[in-house]
């Protein structure tokens, strides 16, 4: 951890709610002027696509039913950890960029007088200097790894974890997958299934290890995830709030300002879906002054 290079890392699988929680922290950012340099979790990974699909196909060949994204194997850990220690020690660093779509190839190409295509990284870059902050938002912002001796999470300033209830988190992925990206129902499926190892050991864990964690949980029948027809709305579902330190944690002043919240556990407050994105702000704004005014204190 750092006072004069603070490190924010939101942790948490695609359509978990990060998109959110990344507007809530951009609105912040902006009416405090402050800037951060923003790393995707993507840029980690250890293959790009054509080199995944490669891999994925080594590793049923092989009986391997375990590896996947979530996994140390098909990411690079060890250079994450290094780049956030270097980052909290000297405000440096590198950085590139998975590219998801032609458009962001398009524009990545233009900017860097490159050929690349969807499904690649960009270079490696030099992060611009001078930045306030690292704002990091992918899967392993608190991984551990303990058998290769790497530690995310320990230079994390503010960690927090952003999960659906598991069968929320499949509904989404299965309709996402389906409707966006082509897969039938089956392939999704087995996807969640060789996923299921990597999840519970690398995934996880690091909710355990978050400052506050946002979980959604649907109202509505979500017992049977794979024959669900549609994915339950944020007015179909309760945001619980769990925080790991209740130092200076206002709840009297979170319960005023967001109606219809109300506490579940001495750590814990539970608003309506509907409700995410402003009670992200609220309960965020004041902890990223906070480190900000740490940093010019350092």
């Amino acid at each position: 951890m750092s006072k004069q290079h603070p490190i924010i890392a939101i942790t948490g699988s695609s359509g978990a709610g990060t998109t959110t929680i990344k507007r809530a922290f951009e609105h912040i950012f902006r009416r405090a002027q402050i800037n951060p340099v923003v790393v995707e979790g993507d840029s980690f990974h250890r293959y790009n696509r054509a080199e995944m699909r490669a891999a994925m196909k080594k590793a049923e060949s092989s009986d391997s039913q375990n590896f996947s994204h979530f996994g140390p194997e098909a990411n690079l850990f060890d250079d994450l950890e290094k780049h956030f220690r270097t980052y909290g020690e000297t405000g440096d660093g590198r950085k590139r960029y998975y590219l998801h779509s032609e458009d962001e190839a398009a524009e990545h190409n233009k900017r860097l007088g490159t050929n690349l295509k969807a499904g690649e990284f960009t270079p490696w870059e030099n992060i611009p200097s001078g930045t306030d902050l690292m704002f990091y938002e992918g899967l392993h912002g608190g991984a551990v790894d303990a058998k290769a001796g790497v530690d995310v999470a320990k230079w994390v300033d503010l960690l927090v974890g952003v999960v659906p209830i598991v069968n929320l988190e499949w509904i989404q992925k299965i309709h996402r997958d389906t409707a966006e990206r082509g897969y039938s129902a089956e392939a999704v499926v087995d996807t969640i299934l060789r996923r299921m190892y990597d999840y519970v050991h690398y995934i996880t864990p690091q909710f355990s290890r978050s400052h506050i964690n946002f979980q959604r949980v649907a109202v509505v029948d979500t017992s049977n995830p794979f024959i669900a027809r549609d994915i339950p709305t944020p007015d179909e579902s309760l945001v619980v709030i769990r925080f790991r330190d209740l130092k200076n944690v206002d709840f009297p002043y979170f319960l005023s300002m967001i109606h219809d919240s109300f506490m579940s556990r001495p750590n814990t407050i539970v608003v309506p879906g509907g409700k995410m994105g402003f009670a992200m702000e609220i309960i965020l704004t004041p902890i990223i002054y906070e480190l900000i005014e740490n940093k010019k204190k350092a």
